[in-house]
């Protein structure tokens, strides 16, 4: 069971994560991302992550980079 507190803490990237049961160490294997840098994606909100690190999860966890950028970035809004 996930600690709820733990989810609190997590960025939208981090949820992601969590929810699809992602190792991230598995990833960091996989994509030559430091485990440290996975982890400020997934619990700081100030870490920006670039493309090309989205695009390697993605291929990690064989995911569409599409929906990764949806569910992290969906809720960003043009001004009027």
């Amino acid at each position: 069971m996930r600690n709820k507190f733990n989810l609190k803490n997590m960025t939208l990237l981090g949820k992601y994560l969590t929810d699809k049961s992602i190792n991230k160490a598995e990833v960091a294997r996989k994509t030559g991302i430091r485990k440290s840098r996975l982890s400020n994606l997934s619990t700081k909100e100030d870490t920006n992550l670039k493309a090309e690190e989205l695009y390697l999860i993605s291929k990690a966890i064989d995911a569409n980079p599409t929906e990764i950028l949806e569910k992290v970035y969906g809720h960003l809004r043009l001004n009027n």
